[in-house]
């Protein structure tokens, strides 16, 4: 996988451009980060690493990621419990660490955020791929 990396010394995001579905809501979370259409779109030193890592957190699909620099505080709190809420229109996300099951028997954690697809179109089931927004998916 291609993952591109942006530090500010103390806590480096990560992008997963793959896993991206474009739901936009780093964007909207920190705009003068988030720029999709600059090169590169991210611009770490625009925020606190408090607030650079409690927008990644809220990633639905696990494109952004973070990890501290070692010897750094490290201000995330480890997540417990697991909720579920049915986005409109879209996807079923999970918060929370989890583990999905395969019918083949492989199993994957997913941490944090995780996106799972209810419109069926998704060419990456059962994670959502933002297929939902070209289909007009009601639910």
């Amino acid at each position: 996988m291609n993952k591109k990396e942006y530090s500010n010394g103390e806590v480096t995001i990560t992008w997963e451009p793959e896993k991206c579905i474009h739901s936009g809501i780093c964007v909207k979370g920190l705009p003068n980060v988030f720029q999709p259409m600059d090169k590169p779109w991210i611009k770490i030193e625009a925020a606190s690493t408090d607030a650079l890592v409690k927008q990644v957190q809220k990633c639905p699909s696990g494109a952004l990621g973070y990890f501290f620099e070692e010897g750094k505080n490290q201000t995330e709190s480890t997540k417990t419990e697991q909720i579920v809420e049915l986005m409109p229109n879209g996807p079923l996300m999970v918060y929370g660490n989890i583990e999905v099951k395969y019918p083949d028997g492989k199993s994957e954690k997913k941490y944090k955020v995780t996106a799972f697809c209810r419109c069926g179109g998704s060419s990456n089931k059962p994670f959502c791929d933002g297929t939902h927004k070209k289909t007009g998916f009601q639910g």
